[in-house]
């Protein structure tokens, strides 16, 4: 039975077939809380999960030092201490954990193929996504130098390092001022670095913003840096750029939070499965089902709300015991 859209794009001339092939009961792709939830699930399940753990082993959690709300650790812990002991826990149940990309799909039928590092072919009764999604970034080299030392892409994860301080959020939409608003109630002083001269921001939270009083919004500002010797101490902005009256401003902060958006990383799936029109793959009421049987969609490749380890565990959770329960069926 055909599912989907079939992808009908003609290989390049000189390409050669692809000879390494392997069947799977159960094809985990992408790591992170998510993955490695699914893997623990489905491992128990007697599922001999095969998992492919993406380009960022681990997700976006390997970039971020201590995770302090996650239930278990009451001192905390860094996010890669804490991806390596839900791998090694997926691994105790006999998840096969393997380095490498899903780099092309084809869900045009059962068994579905995943093509890994372009050059092996994995064909799979079912197929739990766990690819996560990659937050947007300016695009500024600093970003990359003060990455976890002050740059985050996530106020709820590491507002809580800033309490009583300033710090700055860039971006002019929901998300920039839910963040803001979230980090206004720990903060002394939030910073709202907005490229344009109004918000993007619905006109609720525009006035929630507008509210708040340790809450300053910097219009038609534009970032090209960050400083500090220990870490980001202060922000390099540019008022009205391109015009005759351009500003350099200096702003001293303690923390540089992105909220420019997400990008989902289902881009090889996009052809079969159903997705919102940013790209997160849309799952059937509340559960990780997709649009096609035996596909499930697990953590931030279809959460464009909560983004949270918990959340994402749960949702892997959910996608092995559905994938259980696919299999069983079709006995």
């Amino acid at each position: 039975m055909e599912f989907g859209k079939l992808n009908t794009s003609s290989e390049p001339s000189g390409s050669k077939e692809i000879t390494d092939k392997e069947s799977v009961k159960c094809l985990i792709i992408g790591s992170g809380p998510a993955g490695y939830t699914a893997a623990i699930y489905a491992a128990r399940a007697n599922l001999s999960p095969v998992m492919y753990e993406g380009m960022q082993p681990g997700g976006q959690l390997t970039t971020t030092t201590e995770v302090e709300n996650f239930p278990g650790y009451p001192s905390g812990i860094t996010g890669p201490e804490m991806m390596e002991d839900l791998k090694k826990q997926a691994s105790r149940f006999g998840t096969d954990v393997r380095w490498g990309t899903a780099t092309k799909a084809d869900l045009s039928k059962r068994p579905y193929q995943i093509t890994i590092d372009d050059n092996k072919i994995v064909e799979a009764d079912t197929v739990i996504i766990s690819t996560g999604a990659t937050a947007k970034y300016l695009g500024i080299p600093d970003e990359e130098k003060y990455a976890g030392q002050g740059v985050s892409a996530c106020a709820t994860c590491d507002g809580f390092f800033y309490r009583g301080k300033d710090v700055a959020v860039v971006g002019g939409g929901d998300t920039a001022a839910e963040e803001a608003l979230y980090l206004a109630g720990l903060c002394k002083k939030v910073y709202m670095v907005v490229r344009r001269d109004e918000l993007r921001a619905s006109k609720v939270m525009q006035e929630r913003v507008f509210k708040a009083k340790n809450i300053e919004v910097l219009w038609e500002h534009q970032t090209v840096g960050l400083y500090g010797d220990n870490g980001v101490e202060g922000v390099t902005l540019v008022h009205k750029k391109g015009s005759s009256d351009e500003k350099e401003v200096k702003v001293p902060i303690d923390g540089f939070f992105l909220a420019i958006g997400h990008k989902p990383n289902s881009d090889i799936f996009k052809d079969y499965l159903e997705t919102d029109k940013v790209g997160y793959i849309l799952t059937k009421n509340g559960t990780p089902k997709t649009s096609l049987p035996g596909v499930f969609a697990c953590g931030d490749v279809q959460d464009s709300v909560y983004r949270q380890a918990v959340t994402a565990a749960g949702s892997g959770c959910m996608a092995a015991i559905e994938a259980e329960r696919f299999l069983a069926e079709q006995e």
